[in-house]
């Protein structure tokens, strides 16, 4: 063999120890990288529903990895968008989102799914209108929150009279899960013959919760009852009503059945309230995405509703 055949032979062998792995062979052992986004960290609902998803990803740690973030506040949409377009550069393969806003989130899960990231929505149902101006279909699920919210007005109808004054404190105003809470509460009241004389927004905080509804006390002193979008804003209804002087005077009701609310239910504080199982929300959609995911589904074939359980529980009742 000559030296220049051998020194060819050299160079051929080093040059295949220098190549890259195949992408293709990385691929094919990589796990699913699934990213749940949602609303409010500083609202105990969302962290429950984080600490299911965190519980469900280690009984399943095999099958996929989870990325998990939210924002500061109900209405911090903008950073919400921004936690999106991260988790597009993060290269995930599903997105599982709470949206902030049901509208304004849709832009940027439109470029989401144009990158081929599955995307499932939960908990605050995202605008169809906006959905199909966009081009894209996107499944919810989660639960009838018209429903649900019905269910509580309707055990709350068994304790006042036909014309009682009532109000209602909602979610931020353009969320579908505030709307529909709403009109549950609205139903039922209707029902019952009460008179809703006041609807203002209580942002999902305790906070703001608290001074719309001092302010409603204020101007309708004859309100026999508080129906509350969620626990947080039944919290601040309670405190305001103790501080109008008004505690068993006026009723309220809430939507969550947060631990903090517990308490209250059991001393009558609040009446009654709406499960719809936070810890088991984020895995709804998780599960939904692995199976789109194993079924090598797109974007397009997903779409509808799968609706989960909500259930009232009450004053004594056990939850």
């Amino acid at each position: 063999m000559t030296s220049r055949i051998r020194l060819k032979m050299i160079a051929a062998a080093a040059l295949v120890c220098t190549l890259p792995a195949l992408p293709a062979m990385a691929q094919t052992t990589a796990k699913p990288k699934v990213a749940l986004v949602m609303k409010s960290l500083a609202n105990e609902f969302f962290l429950t529903m984080e600490n299911g998803a965190k519980a469900h990803q280690k009984a399943n740690a095999a099958k996929y990895d989870l990325l998990s973030n939210g924002i500061k506040d109900e209405t911090d949409t903008s950073s919400q968008i921004k936690l999106v377009e991260q988790m597009i550069v993060s290269r995930v393969n599903a997105l599982v989102i709470a949206p902030a806003d049901s509208k304004a989130l849709v832009p940027v899960l439109k470029k989401a799914v144009d990158a081929g990231i599955l995307v499932v929505n939960i908990d605050n149902k995202l605008d169809d209108a906006a959905l199909k101006e966009k081009g894209i279909s996107v499944p919810f699920v989660g639960p009838d929150n018209r429903k649900g919210a019905k269910l509580v007005g309707d055990y709350l109808a068994k304790q006042i009279k036909k014309g009682d004054q009532v109000a209602i404190i909602e979610g931020v105003s353009t969320t579908y899960n505030a709307q529909q809470r709403t009109l549950g509460f609205q139903d039922a009241m209707a029902s019952a013959g009460a008179k809703v004389v006041s609807v203002q927004s209580g942002q999902w905080e305790i906070a703001p919760a608290n001074t719309v509804a001092a302010a409603m006390l204020n101007a309708n002193p004859n309100i026999t009852a508080i129906l509350a979008g969620n626990d947080n804003m039944a919290i601040g209804a309670v405190s305001a009503i103790k501080a109008a002087g008004k505690t068993g005077k006026v009723k309220v009701v809430g939507y969550d059945n947060i631990n903090a609310i517990k308490p209250m239910l059991a001393d009558g504080r609040v009446l009654a309230t709406a499960d719809q199982f936070g810890s088991q929300q984020a895995v709804f959609g998780i599960e939904a995405v692995l199976k789109a995911i194993a079924e090598k589904k797109k974007q397009a074939e997903l779409g509808g509703t799968i609706e989960t359980k909500v259930e009232l529980v009450a004053k004594g009742a056990k939850s």
